[in-house]
């Protein structure tokens, strides 16, 4: 990729932005007293709601999505409604703390994801630097670890959950080589919202009824973590390696410890910062050093798909 295609001066600032954007969805599924997955489905549809007054510059790029290109969008949105789903529904057996380690497996399955499809090799030292992190990102847990019989269940469905959402970004990866990122958040968005509509008529979860407030934090979600959050990351994957997207959200663990201790007045410990700090490092120095090997040579058997030069439409 030429230094012409990628954008390298934004991609900092928007890092920064989506980390931070990102870390505020704890803060406002705290703030709702809404079943947490009614909250996630309506984050989804109202961000296509807020994407809808845009829609009309792509209508030409959807009406010419090739058959497969729509069938990895439905497959891709699929895993993020059964990311959400399979990870709210083991919070039902096992801690936060638990559930959320787990989830820091994601770099760990979109790195081997990424070499079996695409040959994308990670150096040493970002090997290295992604194992720091992830111990960073369990450590600002650790103090919120408990045991139970059920554990084992809910650990497996944050497993099941942390392998839904690798498969998300692996085929987002691929998708975003070919489409925008507005036309790929939009399908992605309405398909996980629709898994999680299925998954709430399932449970009789009641879809209305709710008051002023809670479509306020509703819509919060929408645009905050999820427009300026997962938009942003969304459009990341086609300018930076899939790893490199995934350890970024490593980052939501630490940003939410620091925003419930300035908006929700609690606690942090000197473990917390410490992890906090070794995470940060950790992520530094991953992207840092992946993003600064060289690309995979033409002649790979398989290439991770090649970028297309930054359109406006994006």
């Amino acid at each position: 990729m030429s230094a012409q295609d990628k954008p390298q001066l934004w991609i900092p600032y928007l890092v920064v932005i989506g980390m931070i954007a990102i870390s505020f969805s704890a803060i406002f599924v705290r703030w709702s007293e809404a079943p947490a997955s009614i909250i996630a489905m309506y984050r989804l549809l109202l961000t296509n709601v807020c994407m809808l007054p845009f829609i009309w510059r792509f209508i030409p790029e959807m009406r010419s999505l090739r058959l497969l290109d729509s069938f990895k969008l439905a497959a891709s949105g699929a895993g993020l409604g059964l990311h959400f789903m399979f990870w709210m529904d083991s919070l039902n057996y096992t801690t936060v703390a638990s559930s959320t380690a787990i989830l820091t497996l994601e770099p760990i399955l979109v790195t081997i994801g990424a070499y079996m499809l695409f040959r994308q090799k990670t150096g040493f030292v970002a090997q290295i630097s992604m194992t720091v992190a992830i111990i960073g990102a369990i450590c600002i847990g650790w103090g919120d670890f408990r045991f139970s019989g059920s554990a084992l269940h809910g650990d497996l469905l944050s497993f099941l959950s942390t392998v839904a959402v690798a498969v998300h970004m692996l085929l987002g990866k691929s998708l975003r080589a070919r489409i925008s990122a507005f036309v790929y958040s939009f399908f992605v968005f309405l398909y996980a919202g629709g898994v999680l509509l299925v998954y709430n008529l399932a449970l009789g979860s009641p879809l209305l009824g709710y008051p002023a407030r809670e479509w306020g934090n509703f819509l919060l979600l929408a645009i905050v973590p999820t427009v300026f959050g997962h938009y942003i990351f969304n459009w990341l994957l086609k300018y930076m390696k899939t790893a490199s997207v995934s350890m970024i959200v490593l980052g939501e663990p630490l940003g939410a410890t620091l925003l419930a201790y300035m908006l929700l007045g609690e606690r942090i410990t000197l473990l917390q910062l410490g992890a906090g700090a070794i995470l940060l490092v950790g992520v530094a120095f991953f992207l840092r050093s992946s993003e600064g090997e060289e690309p995979t040579p033409a002649g790979s058997a398989k290439q991770e798909p090649a970028a297309e030069p930054l359109r406006q439409t994006d």
